[in-house]
């Protein structure tokens, strides 16, 4: 199977509304990526036997922008948490900020956006563990 077959198949077994109701049930984000894991333990390790020391190289990358978005995730957090301070302590002064940016439209935003990193740094730190065994 070639490496764009194991991918698209993969990206098809990520399903983010499962994800998510898995994280809104209680679930950790080890336990997610461990059920993802056994349940595609044959295409990951198939997917490891192909890849190349600069497919490695770019897997790290990848891995590399994911923490980047995370990061970003986390700034973008604060802020509004750092919002809804400053919009409470405006309400108490009857004072309400016209030009906010409404939740729906970032989160759609992140969503699109950051779909495909996602399963890329899933696949990243599999192959990075799998190969890591195989050394061991």
């Amino acid at each position: 199977m070639s490496i764009n077959k194991i991918l698209n198949s993969l990206e098809k077994s990520w399903e983010r509304d499962y994800i998510l109701s898995n994280i809104k049930k209680g679930l950790g984000t080890d336990e997610i990526v461990n059920e993802f894991l056994v349940k595609n333990e044959r295409q990951i390790k198939e997917l490891n036997s192909l890849l190349r020391p600069e497919d490695i190289d770019l897997l790290n990358q990848v891995e590399q922008l994911s923490t980047c978005e995370s990061k970003l995730i986390n700034e973008i957090k604060n802020l509004n948490l750092e919002n809804n301070e400053n919009h409470h302590i405006l309400n108490q002064k009857k004072i309400v900020p016209s030009n906010r940016v409404s939740f729906n439209k970032i989160s759609s935003f992140m969503i699109n956006w950051s779909n495909k990193f996602v399963v890329i740094a899933l696949l990243t730190i599999s192959a990075i563990a799998l190969s890591k065994q195989a050394w061991a």
